[in-house]
């Protein structure tokens, strides 16, 4: 693995690590809430330019020199290609495949990093500690989730859902490659700066996309109910500001693909919180998926924090 260029307080780190592991994995919940109350990509234009315009100000109360040409650039890159490429394809394909299977196949996220981290690639398929944590995490994911795959697929297909199950499978390696770029092209701004821009740009992508697809005719904020909107307040502070910001700042601490394990550790939090806020019932199949994960986790990590 690839070592960081830039000291950083293990505690930070791990506190990092902690939000972009709980709260992300939180907010599969939270955008079915929001969905029902907002269409898909009117919901994503509202989050991200909710939570960039928030951002923006906050950089400019602390003094930040706001416009650097390069750092907005790549940015405004990084940002459509994660924010928009890779979560705007998962808002798509939810509307008509079930969360379990989206969330199982989002998370081969780790393997594109393996794959696209050219620099590294050679030195991550060697180790034997990150092939296996990746082969493990994923075997998990497909424990945890098997039951509900197998359920889902017992009627057919639409030739829509057909497409997005296609999408999903590179949705990941477009987020992958916004990530890298993003730490590859490091500037001169903070890392609240960056999100600020990310987040900002990819909202303002969304509402073009929301209108080729109608969602403006009809639409009515008045009748949102409360629940959606305490949903977007949730995405925007903790989702968006909170743990994207921890998740581009352990993108310049951290090897990528120690970062992408975010993608195993998300569906354990959306199980749990469908046990405990949704009265969802969890197997000892899915039990064990957990620990299993749990466990790949381990294995991806060992390297980086046994090196001297």
């Amino acid at each position: 693995m690839a070592t960081s260029t830039k000291p950083a307080s293990t505690l930070w780190v791990i506190i990092a690590f902690a939000l972009v592991y709980v709260v992300w994995g939180s907010t599969y919940f939270f955008i079915q809430m929001a969905i029902h109350g907002f269409p898909p990509f009117l919901m994503g234009a509202t989050r991200f330019m909710g939570a960039g315009a928030l951002m923006l100000a906050w950089c400019a109360i602390k003094g930040d020199k706001l416009w650097v040409k390069k750092d907005v650039a790549t940015a405004a890159i990084s940002g459509c290609l994660m924010l928009v490429g890779g979560m705007g394809i998962v808002i798509w394909a939810e509307r008509t495949i079930p969360s379990a299977m989206v969330a199982i196949i989002i998370s081969i996220g780790p393997l594109w990093f393996v794959v696209l981290d050219k620099p590294n690639r050679s030195k991550n398929l060697r180790s034997v500690s990150i092939v296996g944590g990746l082969i493990v995490g994923f075997a998990g994911v497909c424990l945890l989730f098997g039951e509900a795959i197998l359920q889902s697929m017992h009627g057919d297909f639409t030739r829509e859902q057909l497409i997005s199950l296609g999408l999903l499978i590179f949705g990941p390696g477009i987020w992958a490659l916004g990530g890298l770029y993003s730490k590859k092209r490091p500037g001169s701004s903070p890392a609240r700066l960056t999100t600020a821009w990310q987040m900002l740009v990819a909202g303002i992508v969304y509402l073009p996309i929301s209108a080729l697809h109608n969602e403006f005719d009809g639409f009515n904020a008045a009748t949102v109910p409360l629940q959606a909107w305490l949903a977007i307040a949730f995405l925007i502070v903790f989702g968006s500001i909170v743990a994207f910001t921890a998740y581009v700042w352990l993108l310049s601490v951290r090897p990528a693909t120690q970062v992408s394990t975010h993608a195993y550790v998300n569906p354990i939090i959306a199980v749990l919180l469908g046990v405990w806020a949704g009265n969802e019932e969890i197997s000892m199949w899915q039990i064990a998926g957990l620990g299993i994960i749990l466990l790949s986790v381990l294995l991806i990590n060992y390297k980086q924090y046994t090196k001297k």
